[in-house]
Order: C-alpha cells, then sequence, then structure tokens
C-alpha cells in the first residue's frame, strides 16, 4: 500500500525511435500518464543526442549518456549515478540497449520494457521484415517487467492488430508503432496506479 498523492518519478530511457518517448510526454504534459496518481518525469536518457530539443520542450531534463561496444559498463554507472534515489520506477521506451543482470539489480527499482511483438514471436532484429515474410496477419506489441532473462520477465499487457497480404513492411512498423504506444502507455498507467502484482514471473492487473 502507498500513498497516492506522492508523486512517483520515471525515468524514460530511449534511443533513436521517438514515438513511445514523445507519446507519454504529451500524455504527462495532458496529466493522463496515469489516471489515479500523479506521475513526474524526471529524466530522459538517452544513447543519442537526436531528441534533446524536443524533449527538454516539455520541460524535462535530457541526458546523453553514449553506449557503444561491448563495455557498457561506463555507461551503466552513469546511468546509476543519475537515477539512484532519484526515480521511483524506469520506463524503457523503445531504448534500444541490453541491460547487464549487474545494473538490473543495482538500479532497485523496476523497469517496464516496450517489445515490438505479441511475445514471444518473432525475437531479434527485424521483426517486421519477419513477420512480412511469414505473411503474418496481426502485428502486436508487449510491455512486461524487465528480468535478467531478455524478454521473459512478467507481462503486463499486450494488444494486436490485424494486418494483410497488401501491407508492406512499412505499414506494419506504422501499425506496430500505433500499439506499441498504447501498450505501454496502459502498462505505465497500471503501474502507477498500483494496479499490477507479481506473482512469479506472472502478473495480476486489475484494470
Amino acid at each position: 500500500m502507498r500513498d497516492l498523492s506522492v508523486p512517483l518519478r520515471v525515468a524514460i530511457f530511449a534511443s533513436k525511435s521517438d514515438h513511445c518517448l514523445l507519446d507519454l510526454l504529451w500524455r504527462h504534459r495532458r496529466g493522463e500518464l496515469a489516471p489515479d496518481a500523479t506521475v513526474i518525469v524526471a529524466m530522459v536518457v538517452s544513447n543519442h543526442p537526436d531528441m534533446a530539443e524536443e524533449v527538454r520542450s516539455f520541460g524535462v531534463p535530457f541526458f546523453h549518456v553514449p553506449s557503444a561496444g561491448t563495455d557498457k559498463s561506463a555507461a551503466e554507472a552513469e546511468h546509476l549515478r543519475l537515477l539512484k534515489g532519484n526515480v521511483d520506477f524506469v520506463v524503457l521506451a523503445r531504448y534500444m540497449q541490453i541491460l547487464s543482470g549487474g545494473f538490473i539489480r543495482d538500479v532497485g527499482v523496476p523497469i517496464i520494457n516496450i517489445h515490438h511483438s505479441f511475445l514471444p514471436a518473432f525475437i531479434g532484429a527485424g521483426p517486421y521484415a519477419k513477420a512480412k515474410d511469414r505473411g503474418v496477419k496481426l502485428v502486436g506489441a508487449t510491455a512486461h517487467y524487465v528480468t535478467e532473462d531478455l524478454d521473459e520477465g512478467p507481462i503486463i499487457e499486450q494488444d494486436v492488430v490485424r494486418v494483410s497480404h497488401a501491407d508492406t513492411v512499412a505499414d506494419l512498423q506504422r501499425r506496430g508503432a500505433d500499439v506499441e504506444r498504447a501498450v505501454l502507455s496502459r502498462a505505465v498507467a497500471w503501474h502507477a496506479d498500483d494496479r499490477v502484482i507479481r506473482h512469479g514471473n506472472h502478473t495480476i492487473v486489475f484494470v
């Protein structure tokens, strides 16, 4: 139990794809990020500088933390410096970097990720091209808590949209982005409103 009048502080991590990030920031500005709780976007952290100006136009601090190569230790040390004691949860809004087990343990707060498919399916790079090649009739998205097992954490929310043989890869990406925005925003709202109970690798969601 917690006092819903006490604001929750969230850090949003993003890379170059901006659709999920900007949707969350827009909802935050309108006071719609969580219907029954107050959420403050404490910061946006990115491994690319591209969105700095746009993020700051929302009045949110932006931090560019490069993360290149196989050794992510310096980047993760900087992430921990920024986050420790300053946030209550983290949202990965299409942050295209794998977090180490040590970071996940040390950050000490829940991490929510949006995955660009209806898990488990079409994992790895180029999911929409793989989906097109298989002639899928649905594309979807999955929001889940992050654990040390990549993309296998407790699922919070999922959704799909119908597609057809006439859709191009670009069409699938566009439709998929729409689903990603909706699924992630619902997951963030339910988490912030304390509507999610984790039980092992499952969740119980009260909606």
